[in-house]
């Protein structure tokens, strides 16, 4: 975790962004209280599309069929 004062902050800027995005947690200080903490942006998620995997997927013919290992049971 990195502390950093406020006034120290604006010239050590690009240091701390990179820091924040290879997963530190950087701290800005204003006597001694934490008054900021530098943190990436997670992206949301993409919208899933109905029908975009279409033409990619197959299924074996037998793909309902019982499974051998499962004979025992099923009698």
């Amino acid at each position: 975790m990195q502390r950093m004062n406020l006034e120290e902050a604006p010239a050590a800027l690009k240091q701390l962004v990179g820091a924040a995005l290879r997963g530190e947690t950087i701290l800005i200080v204003r006597d001694e209280d934490h008054i900021v903490q530098i943190v990436p942006i997670t992206q949301p998620p993409k919208s899933r599309q109905a029908g975009s995997a279409k033409g990619r997927l197959t299924l074996a013919e037998d793909f309902d069929a019982p499974l051998a290992d499962f004979a025992p049971y099923t009698s």
